[in-house]
């Protein structure tokens, strides 16, 4: 969640991810994918950089998990197929049919 301002000065919190778009014209407006619009006393580019941090923060606790086997997290990859595995689970082709 971030943590932005209305224009009476009372803050709240939103979620990044709900948010379709932003404006500003001279006052910043948050437009929800609901439709739902708020306008907030921070500028867009302070808005965008707030999701950025908050982005960022995620993907840093997520690779400060422990992994199941108690150490640090695994790199994100592609695994590749043993070949044994590949040969054992793929029928023989001799070429007739």
């Amino acid at each position: 969640m971030i943590v932005v301002t209305r224009l009476n000065n009372t803050r709240f919190a939103i979620n990044p991810d709900l948010i379709e778009r932003i404006q500003s014209s001279p006052d910043t407006t948050l437009t929800l994918v609901g439709g739902t619009s708020y306008i907030v006393t921070e500028s867009m580019e302070q808005v965008i950089e707030m999701i950025a941090s908050y982005r960022a923060g995620v993907i840093a606790r997520a690779r400060a998990l422990p992994s199941f086997d108690g150490t640090s997290a695994p790199v994100l990859g592609i695994v590749p197929m043993p070949t044994d595995r590949l040969k054992s689970s793929t029928p023989a082709r001799t070429g007739m049919r």
